[in-house]
């Protein structure tokens, strides 16, 4: 499993925009670059996030082989109710990842 790291506000208020940040640990091959052995390293990429609050998608990105590394992606939300937010990434070779957080509205 990758590691993912989730930022938000802790305690938003009811109505407010959020930022929300999220990372995770992946390569992000392009099926493209040699190796150190000259064979083409495989394809290895992320290909979808998204985001759902309280089971409601409130965001959703599809990324390609430019993607770097590691890919850092910052979006907005309101805060509209406490509950969990639910982060999905989908990729190449069967990968899918997700985290889950729980967020309390003031």
């Amino acid at each position: 499993m990758a590691r993912a790291l989730i930022t938000f506000p802790a305690s938003p208020k009811r109505g407010d925009a959020i930022e929300i940040r999220t990372l995770i640990a992946h390569p992000m091959e392009t099926g493209y670059r040699p190796g150190d052995d000259g064979r083409i390293v495989p394809r290895d990429l992320i290909r979808r996030l998204s985001c759902h609050y309280n089971d409601e998608l409130v965001f959703s990105a599809e990324m390609f082989p430019a993607t770097s590394a590691n890919p850092f992606v910052s979006f907005y939300t309101l805060a509209v109710a406490s509950g969990t937010l639910r982060f999905t990434w989908e990729g190449d070779n069967g990968f899918l990842q997700t985290e889950s957080r729980p967020i309390s509205v003031a």
